[in-house]
């Protein structure tokens, strides 16, 4: 089955309805800028809202709508999702229909906890695969809540770190910092330290926290492997490493100079033996 990734937010499937609908116009929206350049592209199958039936159309993702045009030669979309404000969730899969990998965008709830009285109508969407679908939601929780701290996971490292230092000096990303000191606390005496998996759903739970621009503390019964996996998935998910592509065989001559300095001195000491 597929994992909840909105544990807290969870609404129930309400019924999607397509752009025109939501605007109450009949006329397409208009081209987006080529300034506003395209942060994912991809197939998606979007549900019509009377019909039921599933179309297959091309979704480009840019700064603050998701455009989906009738194939990828178009210029003209056939509608967009705005997503300022609004809340993505994975939903959970029906057991009775395997292979359908599902989330919806719900208009207008950021930061709504009470997501039971909204009457909110939700775009449904379906991906080709878990991990297709995973990778959407996270580009479209980043475009949501990138401007309120969120949206971290994938999100470039100098972005981050150029955000939170409005709230005072910063190196590292908060997150970064949090796991950091709780493992120097709590966890450096523990054994399989980072080589061990941490709980799955609680890692999520974690990430979707952060994603959405909370800040969740951890105390004395928060789990080591779980922020160490916790850590160790930012780390993996940044779109280039902490240490950068162009730099990267700067740090291999480094190495290797050291190497050879290793070398000369273990020599050297030998021969005053």
């Amino acid at each position: 089955a597929l994992p909840n990734a909105s544990m807290h937010f969870y609404v129930s499937r309400s019924k999607s309805m397509v752009m025109g609908e939501l605007s109450r116009g009949s006329s397409r929206p208009s081209s987006p800028s080529l300034q506003d350049r395209a942060l994912k592209a991809g197939w998606l199958k979007k549900q019509r809202s009377i019909m039921k039936n599933w179309q297959l159309r091309w979704f480009v993702l840019r700064t603050d709508q998701l455009y989906f045009y009738k194939d990828e030669e178009e210029t003209k979309p056939q509608g967009c999702i705005p997503l300022q404000g609004s809340q993505v969730n994975e939903l959970t899969a029906n057991p009775d229909e395997p292979g359908r990998h599902l989330f919806e965008i719900v208009p207008g709830c950021t930061g709504e906890k009470d997501r039971s009285a909204l009457s909110h109508e939700a775009f449904l969407l379906m991906a080709n695969s878990q991990n297709d679908m995973e990778d959407w939601v996270k580009a479209i929780r980043r475009v949501i809540w990138a401007p309120f701290g969120g949206g971290i996971f994938g999100q470039r490292l100098e972005d981050t770190v150029q955000y939170e230092r409005k709230f005072g000096p910063r190196l590292a990303p908060l997150l970064v910092e949090q796991c950091v000191d709780f493992i120097r606390e709590q966890g450096l005496k523990e054994e399989g330290l980072f080589r061990m998996p941490g709980q799955a759903n609680l890692v999520k739970e974690l990430q979707d926290a952060f994603d959405c621009g909370d800040k969740p503390l951890f105390d004395s019964n928060t789990d080591i492997h779980t922020v160490a996996s916790l850590l160790k998935l930012y780390l993996r998910e940044l779109p280039e490493p902490v240490i950068p592509f162009n730099k990267y065989e700067d740090f291999l001559t480094c190495a290797q100079l050291l190497l050879k300095d290793e070398e000369v001195v273990s020599l050297l000491y030998i021969s005053l033996q």
